[in-house]
């Protein structure tokens, strides 16, 4: 194992913490809390606001999980050429790995959603449902990471 293949892995788990560890927080303790906040009418623009100031942080994260993602693979030795072999798939890590892909696939769009939502308050429940999803997806994304790692097939 190479210095930067190390690092790399310490990147992307440090990024998929913040990005898991801030959803959770948000839907654990401060949307909670802001319910319960006497001024009620005040709680959507500070939810808004948080989430808001967050966005970039968020995607931030994505971003480098991508790249630090293609590069772990890359310092593995799993090329384009390997990633084009339809044999690859076929393998209990290929099959793994596609699992995680979709899910990362399906994190994004949720994500996208979520976004493009946020500001609407007649869309506020499907808003934070979507928030909610993205969460448990992630989560799901970090079991598949550890399946692969620990060389489980899904």
């Amino acid at each position: 194992m190479t210095v930067l293949y190390l690092l790399s892995v310490w990147v992307h788990i440090l990024a998929a913490a913040v990005w898991i560890g801030s959803m959770a927080f948000f839907a654990i303790a401060v949307v909670p809390a802001l319910r319960g906040a006497e001024n009620r009418e005040a709680v959507l623009p500070m939810v808004r606001a948080i989430g808001k100031r967050f966005r970039w942080v968020a995607w931030a994260c994505l971003a480098v999980l991508v790249v630090t993602g293609v590069t772990n693979l890359w310092l593995r030795g799993i090329d384009t050429s390997t990633l084009l072999a339809g044999e690859f798939w076929a393998t209990g890590f290929g099959r793994t790995l596609a699992h995680k892909l979709a899910l990362v696939g399906l994190v994004v769009v949720v994500t996208v959603g979520h976004d493009a939502l946020s500001g609407s308050p007649e869309r506020r429940r499907l808003t934070s449902w979507l928030g909610r999803a993205a969460l448990v997806l992630s989560v799901g994304v970090v079991l598949l990471a550890v399946a692969l790692v620990r060389g489980a097939a899904w």
